[in-house]
């Protein structure tokens, strides 16, 4: 290893130089053992001062984690998984793996908490609505409610739209800091979404939650997404951060948060830190902001193949069901979607042959009858009865749209879900009955006029196995009948049977 000059070594520099005994065999294995032994020497230092200084810099340090009164606590390296979950972690995702984290503000929630009260079950879902301040001393928080913590430390940052939006934005990290255990999702929500948390299960599971994933979807009106971002998760509608990008959020959250104190709201803060972890949107379907004004019927009434997740911004549109309140709509729909989740709001349509009619159906929400033949694309594609978010104007939307005519004769003849219950064979049975106030004009047209005398739909299917979504989706099939002298149609729904297409 060293060159030599003479027995003595005295060509060698310090400190490498060696004297060598007489015995030159046994003299240069001696010595090359203190050589040895010197390199190890530093190799030992330079490892505890590596350790020391720079390797630290590379764990989750996790400022503000809980105290010590709190038996769990986040982990230091923000890539491992929550280390108290590690014995179910292989397990399927539930809904107790979700930790909900619900925007609220002590002066609205009580207008606005039956929307969670829609959806939240106090034994079974798991998580905190954020206040800016403590509620009302002299009224008690309703137990029908999630459970409150006040959010903190979000008066320091820089701001310049909104301060609420600063602290809204850091609702996923003060729910990390909780340290529930068992946590893999963080879901994030307003108090005016409603969550259809079994759809949300089903969803989630299709991800390995010990990756990083931002899921969610965006804006439906083009001109929100221009404003603020296609590649965003909007925060009405929902999204949700897996357990090892929480970690990372909590990491750079405070610093991210001052870089972007220009932007104008708290998902559009939540995107930018994300992006800064290098993480893009997962974009799931059935995420709706309803960034949309007027009647969401056309929307609705062609839901896209996904599971409905959740419903924001009902308090700008009109109700569901136009002759109920927005809220007595949703406790209809809720009804519903708890007897059969995964079909609530799927659509199926067939043909009726004997008069050449057109039938589509939204499971739990409506049914139309179109007195004419349309393709199954037109079908599919929901018909314009709402407008765009901000402007009001007519488009464009994120999908496409077909034109609600304003004659009588050219507009499907609705129904809407008026009663649900299961039979002793275990099918699901619902019931769909016109309208009155949306049927004020009517056709004189013979065909419309035998639509029109329907006044019952009655739709039988047996309950949709949530494992169908992880897998391809198909649109289910469905066939409709009706007695030469009854006014009441039946459709029955089914899966569609080998090269069976909607118009075969």
């Amino acid at each position: 290893m060293f060159q030599t000059r003479g027995q003595s070594g005295h060509d060698l520099p310090l400190p490498f130089r060696v004297i060598f005994p007489k015995d030159k065999n046994c003299d240069r294995f001696t010595a090359l053992i203190k050589v040895f032994s010197f390199f190890l020497f530093l190799a030992s230092i330079s490892l505890v001062l590596y350790s020391a200084f720079v390797r630290q810099d590379l764990w989750f340090r996790c400022p503000e984690c809980p105290d010590s009164s709190i038996s769990f606590k986040p982990v230091c390296d923000p890539h491992q998984y929550n280390s108290t979950a590690t014995d179910d972690s292989l397990s399927p995702t539930n809904i107790s793996h979700i930790v909900f984290g619900i925007a609220g503000s002590a002066q609205t929630w009580n207008n606005r908490k039956h929307y969670s009260e829609l959806w939240w079950k106090p034994t079974v879902t798991r998580g905190f609505v954020w206040l800016d301040e403590e509620p009302d001393p002299n009224s008690t928080w309703p137990g029908t409610s999630p459970p409150y913590r006040i959010s903190s430390d979000w008066k320091k940052f820089k701001f310049t739209s909104s301060q609420s939006a600063v602290r809204i934005s850091r609702v996923i990290v003060d729910s990390f800091r909780v340290g529930l255990p068992n946590a893999r999702w963080f879901v994030m929500g307003d108090d005016d979404t409603v969550f259809f948390t079994e759809n949300l299960v089903t969803v989630l599971a299709k991800y390995n939650h010990r990756e990083m994933y931002y899921i969610g979807g965006n804006s439906e009106s083009v001109e929100q997404n221009v404003m603020h971002a296609y590649d965003m998760a909007f925060g009405g509608g929902g999204f949700a951060i897996s357990y090892p990008l929480a970690a990372e959020l909590v990491r750079i959250m405070d610093g991210c948060l001052n870089r972007y104190f220009n932007f104008y709201g708290s998902d559009q803060r939540v995107w930018a830190c994300v992006g800064e972890v290098g993480i893009t949107l997962t974009r799931e379907r059935g995420f709706h902001q309803i960034d949309i004004r007027d009647d969401p019927f056309g929307l609705l009434a062609a839901h896209p193949m996904a599971p409905l997740v959740s419903l924001h911004h009902l308090e700008y549109v009109q109700p569901l069901f136009p002759d109920q309140s927005q809220i007595e709509s949703l406790r209809m729909l809720t009804t519903a979607y708890k007897v059969d989740p995964a079909r609530t709001m799927q659509q199926s349509f067939c043909y009726y042959q004997r008069y050449k009619w057109s039938i589509s159906v939204s499971w739990a929400y409506a049914v139309q009858i179109y007195p004419w033949l349309l393709s199954a694309k037109d079908l599919e594609t929901p018909l314009q009865t709402f407008r765009t978010w901000r402007s009001w104007s007519s488009g464009p939307f994120m999908f496409n749209t077909r034109p609600m005519s304003s004659e009588p004769c050219e507009r499907p003849v609705i129904f809407y879900l008026d009663s649900i219950k299961e039979d002793e064979k275990g099918k699901t049975v619902t019931t769909y009955k016109k309208s009155p106030i949306k049927q004020e004009k009517k056709c004189n047209q013979a065909n419309y006029a035998r639509a029109f005398a329907i006044e019952k739909i009655v739709v039988s299917s047996l309950k949709m196995d949530p494992e169908k979504w992880k897998k391809v989706p198909r649109r289910q099939c469905c066939e409709a009948s009706k007695g030469f002298w009854s006014n009441t149609m039946t459709v029955k729904i089914r899966n569609c049977k080998h090269r069976e297409t909607i118009t075969t």
